[in-house]
């Protein structure tokens, strides 16, 4: 016996975690310092506006690159989603929401919270994020 065909509906909301759980298993690499599983969720094509940017980032490499110092000079970073609504279109998805994060760079305690649009395009059935933008609030 085989099972029904999923629905459009269930679907697009399993799309719609896994785009979710995607972000979270990169801030999750992140907090183990592990930049070959963080470089894993990248798209080669990747872009960013960061949060303190004054340009686009272009690249996988540049942003793999800027993580990884950000990883040696960091400690117990921890970052948390807020809010997050995701949305599909075909293999484009994106995810708004806002964030809170912490830790330890050069020795100094920080946390920032901000907002955030992320990108994502589905490739052999995995969500690469292809873009990101940060903005921080006060």
């Amino acid at each position: 016996m085989t099972n029904p065909p999923e629905s459009s509906e269930s679907s697009s909301n399993s799309d719609k975690e896994a785009v979710k759980q995607t972000l979270i298993d990169m801030w999750d690499a992140i907090e183990k310092e592990d930049i070959d599983r963080y470089a894993s969720f990248i798209h080669p094509d990747f872009t960013q506006f960061g949060e303190t940017d004054p340009i686009l980032s272009v690249g996988k490499e540049a942003e793999v690159k800027g993580i990884g110092s950000w990883i040696e000079a960091s400690s117990n970073i921890h970052t948390e989603m807020i809010d997050p609504i995701v949305t599909i279109n075909g293999d484009v998805a994106w995810i708004v929401y806002y964030w809170k994060d912490q830790g330890t760079t050069n020795g100094a305690d920080f946390s920032s919270r901000g907002k955030s649009t992320r990108i994502f395009v589905k490739e052999n059935d995995r969500w690469l994020c292809i873009h990101g933008h940060y903005t921080l609030l006060p």
